[in-house]
C-alpha cells in the first residue's frame, strides 16, 4: 500500500462488519500467536488530576495476521467519556494501513477476549451462566460467550433493577438461552458453570465461597491496582490466568490485593491465556477445578479485531483515504 493510501474507518463504517463469532475467532487466533511468541506490551496509563482523567495505550504485533498497532484512548476529564484512536500498521513493512475510530468495536473485541478465555478454560459441558453487570461491556461479553458454549440458562444481576431487567429482556430475545434478571449477585453466582463480571466496581462483586467446584470466572476491565471485581478467596481457589503476565504486578488489582492480603503467594498465576490457547501450558485439568481469566485489555484482541474489520472494510470499499507522510519527507523551514 502506498503511504498516502491510509484508510480512515469511522465507527459507522465498522458497525456490523463482523459477527460476535467472527470476532472470537480472530481474537482467539491473536492469543494463539501471543502464546507462540508474538510481542505485546501491557497497558500504560498516565493520570491527570486537574481535570481528572487518564491517557492509556497498549500495543501488540501479530505476525501471522500481518498487523501491529493498538489503542490510545483518553477517558474521564470534563466530558466523563472516552475516545479511542486505533492505528493499524503492516507488520512486515511497517506502513500505516488504517486509522480506526475504536469506540464501536470496543465491547465486541473485549467480549471476544472474554469468550476466548471461556472457551480455553470453562468445562465443555458448561450450560449455565451468571452475569454481573448490564452495560455495553456486559452485552459484548454475553454475545461473544454464547458462541463458544451452549448455554441453557443465563442469570443477570446489576444493582439497578430497571437496567438488569431491560438487559435480560433484550438478551432473552437475542439468545437461544433463557435469560432472566435476578435480585442479587449470590443468586447469579451460585450454581453457574460460568460467571462473568463486567462492572466498574472498585470492590469485589461476589463472595468467592459462593463458587461451585468446576466454575469458570471471567473478570474484565479491572486494570487498576486499587480496584478489583474478584476477592482474595476467588483468586486463591482458582487456577488464575491473566491476559498478560506482565500485568500482574502493575494493574491486576484482584491479584495484587490477594497477594497483599496473604490469600495467595508469589507465583500463583498459572500462565497467560495465549499459552493455554497455543497449547504451551495446560488449561483446565479436572471438572472440579475453578478457573479465572483476568481480562484487563491488551493490544492482542485490539489488533486482531482491527485487522478483521480492516480486511472486511477494504473488501466492501468502506472508509475514506487520508494522507500520512513518511518521516523521510519531514523538513524544516
Amino acid at each position: 500500500m502506498d503511504m498516502s493510501e491510509v484508510r480512515f474507518l469511522s465507527s459507522d463504517d465498522l458497525h456490523g462488519l463482523a459477527t460476535p463469532a467472527e470476532y472470537v475467532e480472530a481474537v482467539r487466533d491473536g492469543y494463539r500467536q501471543r502464546g507462540e511468541g508474538a510481542p505485546a506490551r501491557p497497558r500504560t496509563r498516565l493520570d491527570s488530576d486537574d481535570p481528572q482523567g487518564f491517557l492509556t495505550s497498549y500495543t501488540a504485533i501479530l505476525p501471522d495476521s500481518g498487523a501491529m498497532g493498538g489503542y490510545m484512548y483518553a477517558a474521564g476529564f470534563e466530558s466523563r467519556d472516552a475516545q479511542f484512536a486505533l492505528p493499524l500498521f503492516d507488520a512486515a513493512s511497517g506502513e500505516l494501513m488504517a486509522v480506526l475510530d475504536g469506540a464501536s468495536m470496543n465491547p465486541y473485541k473485549t467480549g471476544a477476549a472474554g469468550a476466548a478465555g471461556v472457551d480455553a478454560l470453562a468445562r465443555e459441558d458448561a450450560s449455565t451462566l451468571g452475569m454481573i453487570g448490564s452495560g455495553s461491556q456486559a452485552r459484548g461479553q454475553l454475545l461473544a460467550t454464547a458462541t463458544v458454549r451452549e448455554f441453557e440458562r443465563v442469570e443477570i444481576f446489576s444493582p439497578t433493577q430497571e437496567h438488569r431487567e431491560s438487559f435480560a429482556a433484550s438478551m432473552d430475545d437475542t439468545l437461544h438461552a433463557s435469560v432472566q434478571a435476578v435480585e442479587d449477585s449470590e443468586t447469579a453466582v451460585r450454581g453457574s458453570d460460568v460467571v462473568i463480571t463486567a462492572t466498574r466496581a472498585t470492590e469485589p462483586v461476589f463472595d468467592g465461597e459462593w463458587l461451585d467446584p468446576g466454575t469458570h470466572v471471567t473478570a474484565m476491565g479491572q486494570y487498576d491496582p486499587d480496584k478489583r471485581e474478584l476477592d482474595g478467596t476467588t483468586i486463591a481457589r482458582s487456577t488464575y490466568v491473566p491476559d498478560l503476565l506482565g500485568r500482574i504486578d502493575r494493574d491486576a488489582g484482584a491479584y495484587m490485593q490477594a497477594l497483599v492480603e496473604g490469600a495467595i503467594e508469589e507465583g500463583h498465576a498459572h500462565a497467560e491465556l495465549g499459552d493455554v490457547v497455543a497449547g504451551t501450558a495446560p488449561g483446565r485439568t479436572s471438572d472440579a477445578e475453578i478457573t479465572v481469566f483476568d481480562s484487563g485489555g491488551t493490544g492482542i484482541e485490539t489488533v486482531a479485531a482491527a485487522k478483521l474489520l480492516f480486511d472486511r472494510a477494504r473488501e466492501e470499499g468502506l472508509g475514506e483515504s487520508v494522507s500520512f507522510s513518511p518521516a523521510s519527507e519531514a523538513f524544516f523551514g
